[in-house]
């Protein structure tokens, strides 16, 4: 089972529910757009929304309101 850091994943993020739905957001996209190329996907795609994450290639965006927290 995929268990990274979540002081690692938290670096950039204010809150744990922004790092969920923004994890979820991603994981989506990715199973989008493998339907769309019709491609057969071997990993979980909430594990790679979260290595994406952790090596900064997916940004959670969140609103001022809790940015400014």
């Amino acid at each position: 089972m995929f268990n990274p850091d979540l002081k690692k994943m938290l670096k950039n993020c204010n809150s744990r529910y922004s790092l969920v739905v923004g994890t979820a957001k991603r994981a989506r996209e990715i199973r989008d757009e493998a339907i769309a190329r019709e491609e057969h996907i071997d990993v979980k795609t909430v594990s790679t929304a979260m290595d994406e994450i952790l090596e900064g290639k997916y940004v959670v965006e969140e609103p001022d309101e809790i940015k400014s927290k």
